[in-house]
């Protein structure tokens, strides 16, 4: 671990002590109509800012006239709300604070003096998370979690995407405020036709018969959650066996790496929302818990996540034909089975 590394995790801990009991939830009033709302969540990484995409539509369905800012690190959630009707303005701190520290205090500095009307933070454990929020100035300010919440007995609880909307409709209805119809929206980036359309494009570009539908693959995935190159290859073989009136692609990562040595098709972007636009004229995407699985879901093409580390409770893509599959318990024979069950 670098000094560098050693000082951030230290920063963390100590962060997190001081932090994880400042903050009482601030209700609103019955009548409360906020037209300017901050909601925070201070982490970099594609997949949690992907996973906050219901709450801010379910923040919008509730409040249909109200603008929301977000407070965020990194550039990733500018293009992820790119679409967003709501969506306003961008408090974005930098990825990397430690090199880039005059931005860092200016975004902190900004939050300290704009003014909201309510404040909602989407992650109970982030520190900075609750910190930004008792910085933010509003009148009512929501801190991520309802102790005793009653929507707890729910199995999906603890869904990092879900979790927010429970905590969230709970306040709501402890502000007085009933809500009529519950449901959790799908993760979405909001793609337009035009993006969608270069999506089509750029998949004709590289498969050998468009009149046939495309299973894509993404064979990385960071750290541990990566399978080996064996087992894509053998997996990837048998795909090639059994299903042979798709096309089989594969989506890079930015990393330019290939777990199955680039045999298939292959598809590489840093566009995010082309990306997403490229999955969603695919029939099936299948890969590893990643920023990627998350950016398939919120296509709207049928995504099946590969599990062996990360929790699929709290991660799993949901709705449509989505599922989750626990390759600890599942042999690769089944994986085909379910793909085709899929499909």
């Amino acid at each position: 671990m670098t000094p560098l590394a050693r000082i951030n995790t230290y920063r963390r801990k100590l962060t997190k002590g001081l932090t994880k009991n400042i903050g009482k939830n601030q209700f609103l009033k019955p009548d409360s109509n906020p037209k300017k709302i901050l909601v925070i969540r201070p982490n970099h990484r594609l997949g949690n800012t992907i996973l906050i995409t219901p709450l801010i539509a379910e923040i919008s369905k509730q409040f249909p006239d109200s603008k929301i800012d977000l407070f965020v690190k990194g550039t990733v959630a500018k293009a992820v709300f790119e679409n967003a009707p709501n969506v306003d303005q961008f408090l974005c701190l930098p990825k990397k604070h430690f090199k880039e520290l005059f931005q860092y205090f200016k975004t902190w500095f900004q939050l300290s003096f704009k003014k909201y009307d309510l404040v909602i933070n989407t992650n109970k454990g982030s520190s900075s998370g609750r910190l930004a929020t008792t910085v933010a100035r509003a009148p009512f300010k929501f801190y991520g979690e309802i102790k005793n919440n009653p929507y707890a007995h729910l199995p999906d609880y603890e869904h990092f995407a879900k979790f927010s909307i429970y905590n969230f409709w709970e306040y709501l209805e402890q502000s007085g405020k009933k809500i009529t119809q519950k449901n959790i929206p799908l993760l979405a980036l909001n793609l337009t036709e035009t993006e969608i359309e270069t999506g089509k494009t750029k998949l004709n570009q590289i498969i050998a018969n468009p009149e046939k539908p495309t299973i894509a693959l993404f064979t990385f995935a960071t750290g541990a959650k990566c399978y080996s190159e064996e087992w894509w290859n053998s997996l990837y073989a048998d795909m090639l066996v059994e299903f042979k009136d798709y096309n089989i692609v594969e989506i890079l990562p930015v990393e330019n790496v290939s777990q199955i040595q680039f045999k298939a098709p292959t598809y590489y972007s840093k566009d995010i929302r082309e990306i997403t636009a490229f999955m969603a004229n695919t029939q099936l995407f299948i890969g590893a818990d990643s920023g990627m699985m998350h950016l398939s879901t919120s296509s709207g093409t049928t995504t099946i996540g590969l599990f062996h580390i990360t929790d699929p409770s709290r991660y799993e893509p949901y709705g449509n034909k989505n599922c989750s599959l626990n390759t600890n318990d599942f042999s690769q024979k089944a994986i085909i089975q379910e793909i085709k069950n899929r499909l």
